[in-house]
């Protein structure tokens, strides 16, 4: 719902809050780095399987540019250029693509890549392997697909030693073969609250399972997250900016409603409903790793608009990490006329 009634909905005290950090991480920003060289380099079209990152905005924008977003490799003809998504893909998406002709480049999260390393290394050392995520999500499907078999129409857990589980629910219906060769890894954007239920609940179930050895949620999600629970304890409403499909987003979104707050969140500014606002003396906002800070500013601009006055940004984790680009991107001769 797209709202247009600017007049003032809140009190005259209400006030701004801006959790720290927020918005683009630095894999986000690799992600969409190497999209853009790409097509500086070689032209369009580029070919990216999947959403690069899950946000509306950067896709749409990336789009104007000149790429094309597929679901299924065999959508791009042979001997273009593909980008994989900042999610990772399996290991028979890299073989398809081989086979196929098409000159790749991997816009895989480094800190998803260390999650598929540790998967393999489990698998070498003859564990089977627990991974905590959610269903269908890319990251999920790439990281499950690191294992021989995973591609296979026959595959089940018990045939490729990797089993998915969610909540301490599905930990309760789990069934392995050798508890005493069994390791773990989690979805690198998960709520960490969530995570931890879930691996205690492993560990109550299988004692000797072994972990991973440093946290797979990425410092990006555990950063955003710890913010919007120091920012939600003073706020009476959180507006989380991030699009529908953004799992790190909906996490901050749930972060900040286990902390008793009102929370909702919204891909850009219009979507803001004056419902939500009434009455409220203090407002944070944050943004999922995946919405760049133009769409903050809009939100900002809009609350102001409707009579929010002053805003603050708190203090935070400050981020300073930085990805390489792919030695074949940055290499690669440049074809565009």
């Amino acid at each position: 719902m797209r709202m247009t009634d600017n007049k003032p909905s809140m009190q005259a005290s209400t006030d701004i809050v801006l959790a720290n950090p927020r918005g683009f991480c630095a894999g986000v920003d690799r992600a969409i780095i190497i999209v853009e060289q790409a097509l500086e380099k070689f032209g369009a079209p580029i070919y990216v399987r999947n959403e690069v990152v899950h946000n509306k905005f950067v896709v749409d924008g990336l789009r104007a540019k000149g790429a094309v977003f597929v679901k299924h490799l065999d959508e791009i003809p042979t001997g273009s250029t593909v980008i994989f998504s900042a999610h990772g893909v399996s290991k028979a998406v890299r073989a398809e693509a081989e086979a196929r002709g098409l000159i790749a480049f991997d816009a895989t999260c480094p800190l998803v890549t260390k999650v598929h390393i540790e998967v393999a290394k489990m698998r070498l050392a003859g564990m089977e392997i627990v991974m905590i995520g959610h269903k269908g999500h890319p990251e999920v499907e790439g990281t499950m697909g690191q294992v021989e078999g995973a591609d296979d129409e026959d595959a089940t857990a018990e045939s490729t030693g990797m089993y998915l589980v969610e909540t301490p629910a599905d930990v309760a219906q789990l069934n392995v073969k050798n508890p005493a060769k069994l390791a773990f890894v989690t979805q690198t954007t998960l709520s960490m609250d969530d995570a931890a239920t879930v691996i205690e609940a492993l560990k109550a179930k299988y004692p000797n399972i072994h972990a991973p050895k440093s946290e797979d949620i990425c410092y990006a999600t555990q950063n955003r997250q710890d913010a919007v629970k120091l920012m939600a304890k003073d706020c009476d409403l959180v507006i989380i900016i991030g699009s529908p499909n953004s799992s790190n987003s909906n996490r901050l979104r749930e972060v900040a409603e286990k902390q008793g707050v009102e929370a909702y969140m919204v891909d850009n500014a219009s979507y803001l409903q004056a419902a939500w606002l009434l009455g409220k003396k203090k407002i944070g906002v944050s943004a999922g790793a995946s919405a760049p800070e133009v769409l903050v500013k809009e939100v900002i601009s809009q609350l102001q608009r409707m009579g929010a006055n002053d805003v603050q940004e708190l203090q935070g984790v400050i981020e300073s990490v930085v990805f390489q680009l792919p030695k074949n991107l940055s290499a690669a001769p440049s074809k565009k006329a």
